[in-house]
């Protein structure tokens, strides 16, 4: 797992790809990102499967913020990503949050 950024020139937005790696993904069917850009949307972003079993999706977010989130594997199973910014334990269950930071 590992987020990719790059900024906007102005420096206003960042373009975040999550990535899911085939040995990550672990032989799921579909992955979506859920978190702070989408309401906590289960469905609303779901990753692009790639030939080699990996997946990704590139989203468009505010810069000079944080934003929680995880995933969910093949609609039940809640995982972090390997390579978040930092971690925070989340609000409703025993469990932390990735966090993806948009700061250059």
């Amino acid at each position: 797992m590992a987020l990719k950024k790059t900024f906007s020139k102005d420096g206003k937005k960042c373009n975040v790809t999550f990535f899911v790696s085939a040995e990550a993904a672990n032989g799921a069917k579909t992955i979506n990102v859920a978190g702070d850009f989408n309401s906590w949307s289960s469905t609303e972003t779901p990753l692009k499967k790639d030939k080699d079993g990996s997946f990704s999706v590139k989203l468009t977010l505010e810069a000079d913020k944080e934003y929680q989130f995880r995933y969910l594997v093949d609609g039940h199973r809640w995982e972090n990503d390997w390579n978040a910014d930092k971690y925070i334990p989340a609000p409703y269950s025993n469990a932390d949050n990735s966090v993806v930071v948009t700061k250059k």
